[in-house]
């Protein structure tokens, strides 16, 4: 059966993003250092036989609730969302869901959330696999008040926590991901 995957670019300021969706909903979000292709490839990974089809159209819901979030007038998401991912990362990815706008916690925290705190590790990467960032929120989750690993880079984790007034942390991070 052939899946419809509809995409659109997004646009603010000097932010520019690639947001795609099924039916269900919201299902992929490129960070500003990714590209087409990149959303792209994660598509064909995870549907079966897609069709990828530009459509702002569809995507306008979701594009609206991220201008108002980088405006300031948005600071919980109320999206339709397809996550596709095993078990464990859509449990880190809805633990993740549950943090508060403006509020931080560590790789640590969510582990313990979820029962199990020795998979700080395992949260570490789920959180890093996250299709769906800025919705669901990733960049929340810091090292002990330093900010760590990014897909993104960490000028971008930077950029959305400051966004939302969080300045309590140590700009020291992996160098990996300072880019």
């Amino acid at each position: 059966m052939e899946k419809v995957v509809y995409w659109s670019a997004f646009e603010h300021d000097d932010i520019q993003l690639y947001l795609a969706a099924s039916k269900k909903g919201l299902c992929y979000v490129a960070l500003p250092n990714e590209s087409f292709e990149t959303m792209e490839q994660w598509v064909f990974r995870h549907f079966s036989a897609p069709t990828l089809v530009e459509s702002d159209s569809f995507l306008r819901s979701y594009a609206d609730q991220l201008h108002q979030y980088f405006q300031k007038q948005l600071k919980i998401f109320q999206v339709s969302l397809d996550l596709r991912g095993t078990p464990f990362q859509v449990s880190v990815w809805n633990e993740l869901s549950r943090i508060p706008f403006g509020i931080t916690c560590s790789y640590y925290d969510i582990a313990l959330r979820l029962d199990n705190p020795k998979a700080t590790r395992a949260v570490g990467t789920a959180n890093g696999k996250n299709p769906i960032p800025i919705i669901i929120p990733c960049h929340r989750v810091i090292g002990k008040n330093t900010l760590t690993g990014f897909r993104g880079g960490l000028r971008f984790k930077e950029t959305f926590l400051q966004l939302e007034g969080i300045e309590h942390y140590n700009v020291a991070g992996h160098a990996r991901f300072n880019f």
